[in-house]
């Protein structure tokens, strides 16, 4: 078995028969409340330099247009307009819960005229070929059904050029920071996040999504093989998480 099949094979309720898309959809609806809470508080707000580092990644590049796929609540897209100044920036995800929550966040901000948000599936994005300058997703490749589906999408709507950043939880390997992780992975971080989000499930998943995640190794040669070229990666915090970047 193959390490993206693995991955398909890990979802939020083992006793459930839906599909993982359809259990993933379902679990960010129901935690959506307490998400940004439990995001910030569980990486002690890392979480927020991590996202700023992967954007300014593209600050080069310039881009008028980014869609972030697997918005969630916003943050990531909020981000990319303060840093890079984009003329337009779509966020897609499958949680309607999760969008509401982000469109709160661009109405308080006042960018309604800068993001939008709507309802969409990253393995069968709803946009033309070529119809953006970069592509994002921030904490949310993991939650995709076919990975390599995904990826082979995002390089579909790029136009020739454009930049892909991926920014993604990662196993931690080496003695002892591995065995630390381990232990905060699979004892306290699902302890608290059923705790405040009164879902016993859903932070008992995030560690075994992340365990089932291909290597950055892997990572690379995923992206490169499904139309982007030039795949490079980048630990962060002792490699908790990995920041990807690509060209179309």
């Amino acid at each position: 078995m193959d390490q993206t099949t693995a991955l398909n094979q890990v979802k939020p309720y083992r006793d459930s028969k839906l599909s993982k898309k359809e259990q993933v959809t379902g679990m960010f609806d129901h935690i959506a409340f307490r998400y940004d809470l439990l995001n910030h508080l569980l990486s002690w707000g890392i979480d927020r330099i991590w996202r700023r580092r992967a954007i300014r990644l593209l600050r080069d590049s310039r881009p008028r247009t980014l869609l972030d796929v697997a918005t969630g609540t916003g943050d990531f897209a909020l981000t990319a307009s303060g840093i890079l100044g984009c003329e337009k920036i779509v966020g897609i995800d499958l949680s309607g819960e999760m969008l509401a929550i982000a469109q709160k966040k661009v109405n308080q901000a006042g960018l309604q005229g800068v993001i939008s948000l709507r309802e969409g599936d990253g393995e069968a994005i709803n946009f033309p070929d070529g119809s953006f300058d970069a592509v994002t997703v921030a904490f949310g490749l993991r939650n995709f059904e076919n990975l390599e589906k995904g990826v082979r999408e995002m390089a579909r709507v790029l136009h020739k050029g454009g930049k892909l950043v991926i920014l993604e939880c990662s196993p931690v390997e080496g003695f002892p920071m591995k065995h630390l992780f381990q232990f905060y992975f699979h004892r306290i971080m699902p302890t608290v996040g059923k705790w405040i989000s009164r879902d016993s499930s859903a932070y008992g998943y995030l560690p075994a999504s992340v365990k089932a995640f291909p290597s950055a190794g892997e990572m690379v040669q995923i992206i490169n093989r499904s139309g982007f070229h030039s795949a490079s990666c980048k630990k962060m915090t002792f490699g908790i998480c990995t920041i990807y970047s690509a060209s179309r």
